[in-house]
């Protein structure tokens, strides 16, 4: 017989209990609840789906009166079952004495569900008043598979609620001790496994209060069963070989008139060194187009499939030729959809939803399927081949590096990847693509499909939302990215965080919890960017040094301003370098050699003013990564006579400064703060695969975002 889905007090308490938190004592009035006469409790009205008592008068507080009880219990029935609710019972509580700290919020809240990744702990201040104080003290949301109760317990006590119940607070005295909080959270671990056995998908406790001995109490608590959401379904294995090295590619869509999107990609495709003579277009009527072959259908690539079949048409002609494919049980192993319209607001007939289901349908059963890349795909790029088969003309972008590199970058907004293109000139890519609106091939995909290429040692995505299976999927991946040592970064576009903690603190409204995603995939090692210019700081060093570490960051530049500046960053936000014995005595010496003793003190921010030359930053940055320093960012304020700014001189210094990175196997970032007239300046350090940012500031900004504090 199935159990309802709604989770009532009692039976909350009894799962409470059985994980090692003790609830009030309590029964029901008919069944002689173990209470004195006169002894204070509290009756409340339980009935299914009743989630707030007070709100229909379900809560009363008396002495223990069997009589009295009843009355009040027939009331309370009364004016449930007109609200539509069935009743369940009176439930008789014990009225517990709790800890309180004078003016200040007391009480806690618990929420412990399932979500696609596994069980969540959200924790933070309850009572009537949660929503609004989550906005004063953000919820904490833990992963209960991927964190441990001590490690919950360490953010508990730097939490508002953790230190007012271990009286942290200024003239508090403590309520409560630390081995009663983290055997409390050891409880709650256990808590999840044993809603996991019955069904449950939800408790939820608010609030939780402390006894006068100091044990969490549970002073109320509900819950509710779920079925489990369907596996999700991933994209074909192999699917990134054909993406990134096709041997025959097709293209549908390509107008005779010379214009077109369909035109466009054609152009890119030619350019590819590797599919000369293997490229064809899928064109009725015609033999050829421009020297290509030409085929009349996607039935001619039964008996002759290609690795990637590219459909730039309208949706609805588009998805037939998909339906095609997969009822002649092959053709093309990758089908990128260059158009919109499916799944979206322009999906007016349901493509998108009948397209899926045949995928769906199809894998479930065992049948072949193509890989799908998009719709709205704008296109994907792998340099070391020349492989471009985005819709944007060869002039509109700058060129990519062709040497490749070992970043992928992905986005679900092409836009997105465009513009990070076209500022990052000399950014060293293994792949760009866009994801487009992923009705198959999912940002997890890719990853997951990334984590055993040994070219690749860091991604970088932009990421607007999940669909569901996907964050799992996303988690997972992530895991074994970092397994295999490649960092992730994320750019996640979402709510504003006073939105994010009213919707953690009533799990009812949990979904699309950018928060609590962060949460789950910073403890899998994600790193997440704060904005888009963090994103783009971030990604200037991860194209050249993929695998950053925490290590101390020294600051060297010729500009007072910067020192200043670039140190407040450093000191709240970096692990800054500091100077032995031995460090100090080198760079006095330097300093003396370079005739700069007595203007430029041996200390970190090293301000070696207008008058250092080149030589001097090329002894300081030895000197200093080759003891203290981890990594070091140079400032160069290209306005003084010292610094040789053009030509050969500037490729030089450039050059011998990468040749220090590789020698000491330690990333060096340069800074030049100036305007278009030092183009060429920078073009020396990013030309010799330097990072480059236009201020120190950025600099530091991306070195927060890739090793500052993991996300809690």
């Amino acid at each position: 017989m199935s159990r309802p889905p709604f989770i009532c007090e009692a039976e909350a308490y009894r799962m409470l209990a059985r994980a090692g938190i003790r609830p009030p004592d309590h029964g029901f009035a008919g069944d002689r609840p173990p209470f004195e006469p006169g002894c204070p409790v509290v009756l409340k009205g339980l009935a299914e789906e009743l989630w707030h008592k007070s709100e229909l008068g379900a809560v009363e507080f008396l002495p223990y009166d069997a009589a009295a009880i009843a009355a009040l219990a027939g009331q309370m029935k009364a004016r449930i079952e007109a609200s539509g609710r069935s009743w369940i019972g009176a439930l008789v509580c014990e009225r517990v004495h709790v800890a309180r700290a004078e003016g200040l919020p007391s009480e806690g809240f618990v929420s412990l569900f399932r979500h696609e990744t596994g069980w969540i702990a959200l924790v933070g201040l309850g009572g009537l008043q949660a929503e609004a104080l989550a906005g004063m003290a953000p919820v904490l949301r833990w992963p209960v598979a991927l964190m441990s109760p001590a490690a919950a317990m360490e953010e508990l006590e730097g939490h508002l609620l953790g230190r007012i119940w271990l009286g942290r607070l200024r003239g508090m005295e403590p309520l409560t001790t630390r081995p009663a909080l983290l055997g409390f959270l050891e409880a709650l671990w256990r808590l999840a496994g044993i809603a996991e056995e019955e069904g449950a998908s939800l408790i939820e406790v608010n609030p939780v209060a402390l006894r006068a001995d100091g044990r969490p109490t549970p002073l109320d608590a509900v819950g509710r069963r779920a079925l489990p959401a369907p596996p999700r379904v991933p994209s074909p294995a192999g699917f990134l070989g054909a993406v990134m090295a096709p041997r025959r590619v097709a293209l549908a869509g390509v107008s005779s008139r010379g214009e077109g999107f369909g035109r466009t990609i054609l152009e890119n495709l030619r350019r590819c060194p590797s599919l000369a003579g293997r490229i064809v277009v899928v064109k009725p009527g015609q033999d050829s187009l421009e020297g290509v072959p030409c085929v009349p259908g996607v039935a001619a690539l039964k008996e002759a499939p290609v690795d990637l079949l590219i459909l730039a048409l309208p949706a609805a002609v588009a998805a037939g030729a998909v339906s095609d494919l997969l009822a002649q049980g092959g053709g093309a192993q990758v089908v990128a959809l260059v158009s919109g319209g499916f799944g979206d607001g322009a999906d007016t007939a349901g493509l998108g939803n009948r397209l899926a289901a045949e995928l769906r349908s199809g894998r479930a059963s065992g049948r072949w399927t193509p890989a799908i890349l998009g719709p709205n795909f704008l296109g994907h790029w792998v340099p070391a081949i020349g492989l471009d088969t985005s819709f944007i003309p060869a002039d509109r972008l700058a060129p990519l590096n062709p040497a490749g590199g070992s970043l992928a970058l992905l986005g679900q907004s092409g836009a997105f990847l465009l513009c990070r293109r076209s500022r990052h000139r000399h950014l060293r890519l293994r792949l760009g693509a866009a994801l487009g609106n992923e009705i198959d091939v999912s940002l997890a995909d890719y990853l997951d499909a990334l984590a055993p290429d040994p070219g690749c040692r860091a991604v970088a995505a932009y990421v607007e939302g999940f669909r569901a299976g996907d964050l799992d999927a996303t988690l997972r991946a992530a895991l074994r990215l970092r397994e295999k040592g490649i960092t992730l970064l994320l750019h996640r576009a979402g709510r504003t965080p006073a939105g994010q903690a009213a919707a953690a603190s009533h799990t009812g409204a949990i979904a699309g919890d950018v928060e609590l995603e962060r949460a789950v995939l910073g403890r899998a090692g994600v790193r997440f960017s704060e904005s888009i210019a963090a994103f783009d700081a971030a990604l200037a060093w991860l194209a050249t040094y993929p695998r950053m570490a925490r290590d101390p960051v020294a600051l060297v530049t010729n500009a007072g301003f910067e020192s200043v500046n670039g140190n407040d960053i450093l000191e709240l936000q970096l692990p800054a370098a500091h100077l032995g014995p031995a460090t100090l005595q080198a760079l006095g010496d330097m300093l003396e050699a370079e005739g700069l003793a007595g203007l430029v003190p041996a200390r970190l921010p090293l301000d070696l003013t207008p008058m250092a030359p080149e030589s001097a930053y090329l002894r300081a940055a030895e000197i200093l990564l080759r003891q203290d320093a981890g990594v070091l960012v140079l400032g160069l304020v290209p306005f003084t006579r010292c610094l040789r700014t053009d030509g050969a001189p500037a490729r030089d210094f450039a050059g011998r400064l990468a040749g220090l990175c590789a020698s000491t196997g330690k990333p060096i970032g340069i800074a030049v703060d100036a305007g278009p007239a030092s183009e060429a300046y920078r073009e020396a350090f990013a030309g010799a695969g330097l990072p480059v940012f236009a201020r120190m500031e950025d600099a530091l900004l991306g070195l927060r975002t890739l090793v500052g504090q993991a996300t809690p």
